[in-house]
Parts: structure tokens; C-alpha cells; sequence
């Protein structure tokens, strides 16, 4: 099929495109049969702001494809059963939270939706180059996950790395706190259940804005790789609500991030 000409482009109406992001660029045309079968065969591969846009530009496309009178029955398959691309058996989590979200969407009001496009746009960036599949990404939480350990932890340093760069609105200090685990969850229809998922989301919240922790199976799964100026810091055995047995956790540190933190939030020493 040939492209579009940019002169034809410019001429198709809104209605003639799935995707049109909040910049206003416009993906996916759907304007003719040959566009539509494009479309579906593309759709897995762009990168959607979140969940209710990704809806929505399916919803687009399977109408454009009955218009059509075309049967996306491989298409269907592929989105109605996400959880087949994702990894089974022992797996390692990372969860990342923005801190202080409810004040800085109350300080920037409209301005908080593009400033939250821009952290799940360098998140997904640093999951996707470490070899990572995104599991969900809700209200100002990412949850991704990785086959490898080490993978996990690339991926939390170049998130962190790629926050403090900042030209945030406002001139903003934005900062997520990241938590990794490693566990063997089950993968069912409706995504990852088990306690190591509660796990993960517990040390998650329990860190500060600008911290890395893990738990000590991912400690036992990179301690010997560990990159070049990267260190593990041991902070202690922690209860948390909801977990049977205490889990004793580490920080990393690295050149160039910060590594004095208040003590753990949401968690009981050991």
C-alpha cells in the first residue's frame, strides 16, 4: 500500500484517522479499506498515551473496519488477551508512583495532564529500551514487567536519570519513588495475581520521590552484575500491612542520583 501523500493527509477530516494524540497529531488512518487493514496490523505498535485513548482508537477502528466489511478476528484475539505477550514464572516487578501528586495537580490544574503524558512518556521510554512489557499505567502509577532482574534495575536507573532532567510546568520538581521485586506470580485473564504483585506495590509506596528499592530477591538476582559506580545499601527487614513475613530491602545507589532519604514510608521495622 502506498503512503499517504502529505498534501492527501492534510485533506482527510479528523473522523478519517483511530488516534489523534493530545498534540493533535493524527495516527492511523482509517479511511478506506486498504488504510483500515494497515491499521490493524499496526495498531500493537504505537505508543498510546494511556488506557482510555488506546479504547478509544480501537473502538474507531473496529467501526471503520464492519464499515469496511472487514473481519479483524486476529485483531480482536490479540487485544481481548493482552496477557499472552506477558512473561510467566519467576518475574521481577517495578512499580513507579509520583510523589506529591495531589499537590502538584492542585498547583498546576490543567497544566498536571500534560506533565503526567511527559513522566509516562519517559517511563515507558526506559522500560521499553531495558526490555520490559507494561502491564498497566493508572492515574500516577506505571507497573511494568521484565523476564530478567537486571533488566529491572537498567530500567529504574534510566527512569530516574530521565526525571531529573526536568522542564517540568511550572518549573516543577517532580519525582517518582520506584520499588522492584521479584516473585512467581500467576498470570491470569485479568492480568498478574499473587502476593508478590501486593508485594511490589507495597515496597513502591513505601519509598520517597527520587529512591530505588528493592527486595532482597532482587538483591540475590543482580548483586553479581551490578553496573560500573552502581551499589546496593541494605535499609533492614520491614513489615507491611498485608504481607506474612517481613521483607528485607536495599536501596540503590548510583552516581548522580540521591541517596539520603527519609526512613521508609508505610512500613514497621522488623
Amino acid at each position: 500500500m502506498p503512503p499517504l501523500r502529505a498534501k492527501e493527509r492534510a485533506q482527510l477530516p479528523d473522523s478519517a484517522f483511530a488516534y489523534i494524540d493530545s498534540r493533535g497529531k493524527r495516527r492511523l488512518p482509517i479511511h478506506d479499506a486498504a488504510h483500515v487493514r494497515n491499521a490493524l496490523a499496526r495498531f500493537g505498535q504505537v505508543a498510546f498515551e494511556d488506557d482510555a485513548a488506546r479504547d478509544r482508537a480501537r473502538s474507531r477502528l473496529l467501526r471503520a473496519a464492519k464499515k469496511h466489511g472487514i473481519m479483524p478476528i486476529g485483531f480482536i484475539s490479540s487485544q481481548l488477551e493482552p496477557q499472552r505477550k506477558l512473561p510467566k514464572g519467576q518475574v521481577t516487578f517495578l512499580l513507579t508512583d509520583i510523589e506529591g501528586s495531589t499537590e502538584l495537580l492542585g498547583r498546576l490544574n490543567d497544566e498536571y495532564a500534560s506533565l503526567l503524558r511527559d513522566v509516562r512518556r519517559r517511563v515507558r521510554g526506559a522500560i521499553r529500551q531495558a526490555g520490559g512489557r507494561e502491564v498497566s499505567a493508572r492515574g500516577d502509577d506505571h507497573f511494568a514487567v521484565f523476564e530478567g532482574a537486571p533488566g529491572a534495575l537498567e530500567a529504574a536507573l534510566a527512569i530516574q536519570r530521565a526525571m531529573q532532567d526536568g522542564g517540568w510546568p511550572g518549573g516543577s520538581d517532580v519525582r517518582l519513588r520506584i520499588g522492584l521485586h521479584r516473585g512467581r506470580p500467576e498470570l491470569t485473564d485479568t492480568g498478574y495475581v499473587g502476593l508478590s504483585v501486593h508485594a511490589a506495590a507495597r515496597i513502591c509506596f513505601a519509598a520517597h520521590g527520587g529512591q530505588i528499592v528493592m527486595s532482597s530477591t532482587v538483591r540475590a538476582a543482580v548483586h553479581e552484575s551490578l553496573p560500573e559506580g552502581v551499589d546496593l545499601t541494605s535499609l533492614g527487614r520491614w513489615r507491611f500491612r498485608g504481607l506474612p513475613e517481613p521483607v528485607e530491602l536495599f536501596q540503590v545507589e548510583a552516581a548522580g542520583l540521591p541517596s539520603r532519604f527519609p526512613p521508609l514510608r508505610s512500613a514497621v521495622p522488623a
